[in-house]
């Protein structure tokens, strides 16, 4: 349904409010087709409506955006979506009904999956940077062929923004042998036994698989700017990774072992 080359509008058929302010926006496909989009990949999102959704030079917002639904899902593509503070697209979305349109473009392929490429993946991610995330582990845990083992770091300001929970939970539970995920919060309830405070040294050094050979480990990264930056460094562009520093550096990954997939 989704066209690299032109944008293409898609109605908005259903938002289910998901927890204080994120929301679960559902887009009518085409009967009988899926999005194109492959793992791992993204699209671009902007206003239908001329004169909304503008950014702070007056033009309509991009972003880019990576479905929770699988890619071969046929009629619909589902995002989960967080309500930002002057965030300009983030807020115009919130504000359609169903009914309205948004416009599409895509794919924008990420890092492409293959089975057991690697023995081990490490993720680290932080709020919505989890969609990406999802979407490889979906992919794994829907092949069994694939033993690709997955530990997902997963910062978040407190227990009620983790987004997916229960479904990753679901899986570290039924497959432990293979999933495990470690949840971060920088301001827990009392209650919270889990890890404390922000993504650092400490945290990535006993979970993460060890650097290890270069060819069968590899780290992902997507989050707020801040936490990349400190993980791992930030991208300078979309097609350009960077140098790696942070703490990945410092533990001892060659830059060939890391995927940024933050912009």
């Amino acid at each position: 349904a989704l066209d690299p080359n032109k944008w293409t509008s898609f109605k908005l058929k259903e938002v289910q409010p998901y927890n204080h302010n994120t929301s679960k926006f559902i887009f009518e496909l085409p009967e009988g087709q899926d999005s194109g989009l492959t793992v791992a990949s993204a699209l671009l999102v902007k206003p239908v409506v001329e004169g909304q959704g503008l950014d702070a030079n007056g033009k309509p917002a991009i972003r880019p955006y990576t479905p929770i639904s699988t890619p071969d899902e046929k009629g619909h593509m589902d995002f989960l979506i967080k309500k930002y503070p002057g965030g300009h697209l983030t807020q115009y979305i919130h504000s359609m009904k169903p009914g309205e349109e948004l416009a599409f473009k895509g794919p924008l392929p990420k890092h492409p999956w293959k089975a057991n490429e690697f023995e081990s993946i490490g993720m680290v991610a932080g709020g919505t940077g989890i969609t990406p995330m999802w979407q490889v582990i979906q992919a794994i845990a829907a092949n069994p062929a694939d033993k690709t083992k997955v530990t997902l770091v997963f910062a978040n300001i407190s227990e009620k923004d983790v987004l997916i929970k229960n479904e990753l939970e679901s899986l570290a539970k039924n497959k432990p042998e293979q999933f495990k995920i470690v949840h971060v919060l920088e301001k827990p309830e009392r209650s919270w036994k889990g890890l404390k405070g922000f993504v650092d040294h400490d945290a990535l050094a006993k979970n993460l698989p060890l650097p290890g050979l270069a060819d069968k480990t590899k780290i992902f990264v997507c989050g707020p700017p801040p936490m990349v930056e400190v993980v791992c460094g930030n991208k300078p562009s979309p097609k350009d990774q960077g140098p790696l520093k942070g703490y990945l550096a410092d533990l001892g990954y060659q830059p060939s072992q890391i995927y940024k997939v933050s912009v």
